[in-house]
């Protein structure tokens, strides 16, 4: 089958590889008609994590089951699914607890597993063909009748919509709050649609690309230009001067100084500390964007260990509280469907490209670049 395999830093290819079966009796082989490049991909696509070279990249994924395992009773041949990005067990701790996010069977360097990703097991990714799904009927979600029709909405479920859904939530936004998003790509827009679904009355998003920020200002959101003005003194002056009530940070540890997308000009705890500066006393931050443990091209000692200079003085000072971590997408992909199936979302307005899976070297290095227009790439395998 064709896929996608990392070479090394910058460098992907499609090739042929061995052909993704069914390997255990609670298997399921998915045909992969849909697959996103996420903005973490870029972590692993720029050699900034401990990828190892071969693997298949792609945790977003959707497409069409094709067999089954033995044991496997819900997930029926020919069934539409889209697939969380997290690899449960069902049965473990965790999963037992509803957190397959932190599953502790299948991913053997510790709690959590995803397709295709740097310390979350062995499992490849869905940037191919085809998809070996361990624990079928645990992590497929069968979608609804309209599900080709839609497919490009649905399969914002495998991550991104549920990511930044799950940002709002850790913030804990109420009907009614304001929200200071800091971030624009896929994920900071999903929040920002989530918190406008959920009652907001004042969305902000801080971003500095002026296609990303056109899109927050299409969904009702207030775009600030952060290398225009200083978002945390806008936020302020726009809320009598008491800041957000919640806030979610959707970049992560790459985040920059204005100007040019480049390690040379990284702050890692910029976004965290102007977020701490934008939300009001007492208010709920949700922590989405990814910080890894380490990083082996980091400029400095801290940035090498994952470690970042926080601002934990005017946080405790404020009484804020915050909630991190990697979504837990079953805990929302249902929910979120039927927002879907009954016509009052539509996420698949972040989508920019349709690409063929042929195309998706090229669409790495224009994402990764962040071109203007590039906001969201479904590659499409099967075409």
């Amino acid at each position: 089958m064709k896929a996608l395999i990392y070479n090394g830093p910058c460098d992907v290819s499609v090739q042929d590889v061995p052909e993704a079966r069914i390997q255990m009796p609670t298997d399921v082989l998915v045909k992969i008609t849909s697959t996103n490049i996420c903005g973490s991909d870029l972590h692993m696509y720029e050699g900034r994590t401990s990828l190892e070279k071969g693997r298949i990249i792609g945790h977003e994924n959707l497409g069409e089951v094709v067999a089954i395992g033995k044991a496997v009773t819900k997930v029926k041949i020919g069934d539409r699914v889209c697939l969380p990005f997290n690899v449960g067990c069902g049965f473990c701790d965790s999963c037992d607890q509803g957190k397959p996010n932190l599953c502790l069977t299948n991913n053997p360097a510790g709690a959590g597993a995803a397709y295709g990703y740097a310390d979350a097991g062995p499992w490849q990714g869905g940037q191919a063909e085809f998809l070996q799904v361990p624990f079928g009927d645990f992590n497929c979600l069968i979608l609804p009748e309209d599900a080709q029709e839609k497919e490009n909405d649905y399969v914002m479920l495998a991550d991104i919509w549920p990511t930044g859904h799950h940002a709002v939530v850790l913030s804990g936004l109420q009907p009614g709050e304001s929200i200071v998003i800091y971030g624009a790509g896929p994920v900071g827009l999903m929040a920002a649609y989530s918190a406008t679904l959920m009652g907001a009355d004042q969305v902000f998003v801080v971003d500095e690309h002026p296609d990303r920020l056109k899109l927050a200002e299409q969904i009702g959101a207030i775009p600030i230009d952060f290398s225009k003005v200083v978002p945390p003194e806008v936020v302020n002056a726009m809320t009598g001067g008491n800041g957000a009530d919640r806030g979610c940070e959707c970049v992560g540890w790459q985040c920059h100084d204005p100007g040019h997308h480049h390690k040379s000009n990284e702050r890692p705890e910029l976004t965290l500390n102007n977020l701490v500066r934008s939300v009001k006393s007492g208010g709920g931050l949700g922590v989405v964007g990814l910080y890894e443990s380490s990083d082996p091209n980091g400029d400095d000692e801290l940035a090498k260990k994952g470690q970042i200079k926080f601002d934990m003085g005017l946080f405790f000072q404020k009484a804020l509280t915050m909630g991190s971590g990697q979504a837990n997408v079953k805990k929302y992909n249902r929910s979120l469907m039927r927002l879907i199936n009954a016509g009052k979302a539509k996420p698949s307005f972040v989508v920019s490209h349709e690409l063929p899976l042929s195309e998706a070297p090229n669409a790495y290095k224009h994402f990764d670049n962040r071109d203007e227009g590039w906001t969201k790439v479904i590659l499409k395998p099967q075409t």
